[in-house]
């Protein structure tokens, strides 16, 4: 029999905020998977790596360097030949995913490749939009209010647009374009009602209004803003 297949969240960064499922299911896992950058070290599973036995399989799945989405995806090809080998052996294979696995998640691109041949579990984890919201004492909704998340890489008038028809709004993906997002929020006058979150849950966490943060942003950042509060009151 085929093993099964877990995609499972790891959270925003604190290894306390994974679930006692995800640390359970890691921590049996007798296959590891997850993506990394080239040259770079998995941040997930730094997250996770108190869990993972000495005994476990590890699939590095690893992501070139570029913004084009042909290599990316190629190597989301390759993963999941190396998954199915492992899940075709008999052995149960867990993925980790920063965040949550379906939110934003890299797992959602294996689960397409592999839904058609094996079973999958999905186990959620804490996301980074609750995690910022978490440090900066900033509810990201309340009564009837609208949430809206927006992709930092949006052009000015794409990234205007969206603000404008926004209640409350988390803009994820913000690094490099940091200074375009904060200009297009100065001008629509909602800086006093946006709050700048870099490494939640981290010891580098870093939590201020946006009007303070300048230059080019850490990629684990994220602006909310609430246009009927005030976060600073």
């Amino acid at each position: 029999m085929n093993g099964k297949l877990f995609g499972v969240g790891v959270g925003p960064g604190d290894p306390e905020l994974i679930t006692r499922k995800a640390w359970r299911l890691i921590e049996n896992a007798p296959v590891i998977a997850y993506p990394v950058l080239e040259n770079a070290t998995s941040f997930a599973r730094r997250i996770a790596e108190d869990a993972i036995s000495d005994h476990s399989q590890e699939i590095k799945i690893i992501i070139p360097m570029s913004v084009e989405r042909a290599p990316a995806q190629a190597a989301y090809d390759a993963g999941s030949v190396k998954i199915s080998e492992a899940l075709e052996s008999g052995k149960d294979v867990v993925v980790l995913c920063e965040g949550d696995p379906f939110f934003y998640g890299s797992f959602m691109y294996l689960h397409a490749r592999l839904q058609d041949r094996y079973e999958i579990e999905i186990v959620p984890g804490v996301s980074s939009i609750t995690a910022c919201a978490a440090a900066s004492h900033m509810p990201l909704s309340a009564r009837s209010e609208i949430l809206t998340v927006i992709p930092g890489p949006l052009e000015g008038n794409e990234l205007r647009q969206a603000i404008a028809g926004a209640e409350a709004l988390a803009i994820m993906k913000v690094g490099r374009h940091l200074n375009k997002i904060k200009s297009v929020v100065s001008e629509m006058g909602l800086l006093d009602h946006a709050v700048f979150v870099a490494y939640a849950s981290l010891d580098s966490q870093e939590v201020k209004p946006l009007s303070d943060a300048e230059g080019d942003a850490p990629y684990f950042s994220m602006i909310l803003i609430n246009k009927g509060t005030d976060p600073w009151l």
